[in-house]
């Protein structure tokens, strides 16, 4: 097995340091690979020696390369060059393709079907239940998203939940347009008295007394077929794919032209 080593950053570009501290000058003829192709990786490392460099930041570790013999490195390059373009790894990056589109379909499905399960609304409220649950789910589970209804961290259940509430944050209070002091656990706290807004205006849908035209979860919703009349972007203006259209003069909201709000003044306006 072909040895490889694991170091850190040195002091110039040629040098790296052991997990004792010790500093060790790179070998002549040895370059550094760039992180990023996994597969060359592999590959090198299985031709011979190589030196991992890693570097700690905060809590995490990012790649910083590896070194090994020029040569080794231009081998594993051509090596993985022409495998993948052969037939057969294009058959195979097809079929996972095919596989991941058919598994992000279902995922879409049982999300959608879990955020429905979550809002639970009164008979009279099924329409607007079902286009909550398929904007929520529109604007989540998008692969990349960053959204938490991408985590395997925790279930399905907790995360339909927990991406209703963030979607209601966004589009039925003056969040965005809040100015919140920058102090340890203030954003916390307000997202939290937001979410018990949430919840308690999901309640009243639920309990079948919710509705009305000035509900702000109304007019986030109103705009199935386009922009909401009264929040037409102007010329220009792009709007984040898949995220609903909120509605700025909604009185949940400020219109644009004012200050950003403090969270005592948002909170009169909920």
């Amino acid at each position: 097995m072909p040895e490889a080593r694991l170091f850190r950053p040195g002091r110039d570009s040629r040098t790296v340091i052991d997990e004792d501290g010790v500093v060790h000058s790179v070998p002549d003829g040895w370059e550094c690979l760039p992180p990023g192709d996994a597969g060359v990786t592999r590959k090198l490392k299985a031709l011979g020696p190589t030196w991992t460099v890693k570097e700690k930041r905060g809590r995490r570790l990012f790649s910083r390369g590896v070194w090994a013999p020029r040569e080794n490195i231009a081998e594993a390059q051509a090596h993985m060059a022409s495998t993948r373009a052969s037939p057969e790894h294009q058959r195979k990056l097809e079929a996972g393709r095919r596989r991941r589109e058919r598994e992000q379909a279902a995922y879409v499905v049982e999300f959608e079907a879990s955020v429905r399960r979550f809002l639970a609304f009164a008979p009279a409220h099924r329409d607007l239940e079902k286009r909550m649950a398929h904007a929520i789910a529109e604007h989540a589970t998008p692969v990349g998203s960053g959204t938490v209804a991408r985590t395997q961290r925790i279930p399905v259940e907790r995360r339909a939940e927990a991406a209703a509430i963030a979607w209601m944050r966004h589009q039925t209070t003056a969040y965005d347009h809040m100015h919140i002091p920058r102090v340890k656990g203030r954003r916390r706290e307000v997202r939290r008295m937001l979410a018990e807004r949430s919840r308690s205006l999901l309640d009243r849908y639920r309990s079948g007394t919710g509705g009305g035209p000035d509900c702000p979860l109304q007019a986030a919703l109103s705009d199935a077929g386009g922009p909401h009349p009264l929040c037409a972007s102007p010329a220009g203006r792009r709007r984040t794919p898949g995220r609903p259209c909120r509605p700025q003069h909604d009185p949940v909201l400020p219109p644009p032209h004012h200050r950003a709000l403090s969270p005592a003044a948002a909170f009169c306006r909920l």
